[in-house]
């Protein structure tokens, strides 16, 4: 039997008398890569801003269960303690901090001090330019080079899962690559990640299992090469078919 780290059964978010999100279900398993694909629009940003409790005031009905426990309706911070971490869209680095200062922010859940250098260190390992910057202001770095830091610092905590959202918007092919080889090589670390990606066919290359997205209702789930190959899926999000 699977366990699993993340299930939501019949989520639903509304703005006013938008329905964003219409009533769906999805499961994440112990170290699965899961990926959320749709179009802009289509509600995958606002399942993650559920899971997490960073919706502003909207209704959300529906369950969410992370570790077996109910968390729909909790704060964030509440969530970043018990190892829940997100990588938002935009990044969302402490941009008056150095990068240095940002990874140490990712590990304040921890008291571990040297597992926390040792961590620091490999993560300038994996991204040698942000060593090269240790001491530089988050805000004055290129997109790719905060999407690197986000994703470092996320990982920093540790985290029992991991959300991604639109790790690859906006960056430039090289960065898109480079992104994404962390994003898998984290993964056979046996780190569990729900990744919402536009960028379909790289998200379904790198995943275990998908789901797509359409009108905030799921319309599609299964395995992710099969996925990779259906033809519908082919036609509507990989430009082929």
């Amino acid at each position: 039997m699977k366990e699993n780290v993340l299930k939501v059964s019949q989520l639903k978010v509304a703005y006013g008398g938008i329905k964003a999100v219409k009533g769906i279900d999805l499961e994440v398993n112990r170290g699965e890569l899961v990926t959320l694909i749709g179009a802009n629009g289509a509600g995958k940003t606002t399942t993650l801003k559920a899971i997490t409790g960073t919706l502003p005031s909207c209704k959300t009905e529906g369950e969410i269960f992370y570790l077996g426990k109910q968390i729909r309706g909790s704060q964030s911070f509440q969530l970043v303690s018990q190892r829940l971490a997100m990588v938002p869209e935009g990044r969302g680095v402490f941009t008056r901090m150095t990068i240095h200062e940002n990874l140490l922010m990712g590990a304040f859940t921890r008291d571990d001090k040297a597992g926390i250098e040792a961590d620091v260190e490999k993560w300038y390992g994996i991204f040698p330019r942000l060593k090269e910057r240790s001491a530089q202001l988050a805000g004055t770095l290129s997109g790719g080079e905060q999407q690197m830091l986000a994703m470092a610092r996320a990982l920093m905590s540790h985290p029992e899962l991991l959300l991604l959202d639109e790790p690859s918007m906006g960056l430039s092919p090289i960065m898109v690559e480079k992104i994404f080889e962390v994003i898998r090589n984290v993964s056979a670390e046996g780190v569990t990640i729900l990744l919402v990606e536009q960028n379909a066919k790289l998200s379904l290359q790198a995943a275990h299992r998908g789901y797509v997205m359409e009108s905030g209702v799921i319309t599609m789930n299964g395995d992710a090469k099969d996925m990779l190959n259906d033809p519908k899926v082919q036609a509507a999000y990989l430009g082929e078919g």
